[in-house]
């Protein structure tokens, strides 16, 4: 069989999703055509390949390229002094209430151009790469009109310009009520349905759309309007839920279908059970948690009984996770959240893909799906997930380059 590329000599992790565990093949080959795998598994059973180019792996592990499936990476502005206040004892909704969070990074980014939105993403996102991500969701929700929510999915689309990365742009024009319509919450709701909705679709802006749905952001009657407009319109949703309070988020995410509820440390047995019905990917966002000082942890065990998919991410944002660090994300969902080394891994890769409706072409080692590689110097995946501060990655590969 001729192609491109093969990697050879290495042992695998290949996430399929018939696979117990993460798919581990101790001696196995990769062989890519055109940018897809024609052939991934053990080198006993692999037909006669033939490439130009061959990669001989020396007995490194390769995993499918790393997936980050929730994160904030465009913005401007900072939020270190909101650190050092929630330090001296100041709450995250106190701030929010008293104009920082959310609306003091809408300041900042509605001041910035497009192109100081994409120069100040750039160091973030390649941190990302650096650790072996080969997609990124990235969403809007710090400009809160129509006019810098355009501004900020076009900076998120123009990174996959600048960097080889594949990028997933999700609408959150509902994150947050901006001054302008203060004690008016509705009223910025229906510009977001009527209108900011429309206008990214037509513009093919957003690949998803999604909604802060809490105490301090919409409610789930705001929210369920959100999620009809955006349906209306093609797009897939999810959903910002319980991560401050117990709403009812993930079940009316779960009831729209939703590709993901994130965050979910309030989600209750109701929560879980519609998210398992509707196939609804449970993201992880363990950078917050520890960021925030939180105490109480989402309902991994409820999840794990019902078969709810689990990703994980680092949820990057100015507020309330700085992280942008993939390997320490899946080092804390293991360390907070007790998941296993195999779960945090398909958290990474393969349900990470899940949660952003591409299951069918990333996230896992199978022929047909993009060659999306990591390849590392590690002698057991485990090694991945259990060190901290520390970076094996010997090459990325995307689309078999």
């Amino acid at each position: 069989m001729r192609c491109d590329t093969i990697w050879r000599g290495a042992r695998l992790a290949t996430m399929a999703s018939d696979a117990s565990g993460i798919g581990r093949i101790e001696d196995g080959v990769i062989a890519a055509s055109d940018g897809r795998i024609i052939y991934a598994g053990a080198a006993a059973d692999a037909p006669a390949l033939d490439a130009a180019t061959v990669h001989d792996c020396a007995g490194r592990w390769i995993t499918p390229g790393l997936i980050d499936c929730h994160t904030h990476l465009i913005h401007a502005g900072s939020r270190a002094r909101e650190f050092a206040m929630r330090l001296d004892g100041v709450s995250y909704e106190e701030i929010a209430r008293a104009g920082g969070g959310i609306l003091s990074t809408m300041n900042a980014t509605r001041a910035a151009t497009e192109a100081d939105l994409v120069a100040t993403a750039l160091p973030r996102l390649d941190a990302l790469i650096g650790e072996g991500v080969t997609t990124v969701e990235v969403k809007s929700g710090y400009g809160l009109t129509l006019d810098d929510e355009r501004k900020m999915l076009r900076a998120a689309r123009a990174l996959g310009g600048a960097r080889d990365v594949r990028i997933a742009t999700t609408f959150l024009g509902a994150h947050a009520v901006p001054p302008e319509y203060c004690g008016d919450a509705d009223s910025y709701v229906d510009l977001v349905c009527d209108t900011m909705i429309p206008a990214v679709a037509a513009e093919g802006l957003a690949d998803a759309v999604d909604a802060f749905c809490e105490s301090i952001g919409f409610t789930p009657a705001q929210t369920d309007r959100v999620f009809a407009a955006a349906r209306a319109h093609g797009l897939p949703v999810k959903l910002h839920a319980e991560q401050l309070s117990a709403l009812g988020g993930a079940s009316l995410a779960a009831k729209h279908g939703a590709l993901s509820a994130d965050h979910l440390e309030y989600a209750t047995d109701d929560d879980v059970a519609a998210m398992a019905r509707a196939g609804t990917v449970a993201v992880l966002l363990p950078g917050a948690y520890y960021f925030m000082r939180e105490t109480k942890q989402p309902p991994v065990a409820a999840l794990r009984a019902a078969n709810v998919p689990i990703a994980i991410a680092t949820d990057c944002n100015p507020g309330t996770s700085p992280l942008t660090s993939p390997l320490l994300a899946m080092n804390m969902a293991a360390t907070c959240f007790r998941l296993t080394v195999d779960k945090a891994l398909r958290g990474m890769t393969i349900n990470a893909a899940r949660a952003l409706g591409l299951a069918d072409e990333i996230g896992s080692l199978e022929v047909g799906k993009a060659c999306d590689l990591a390849i590392w110097d590690v002698d057991d995946p485990a090694e991945l997930v259990y060190r901290i501060g520390f970076n094996p990655l010997h090459a990325r590969i995307r689309n078999a380059k």
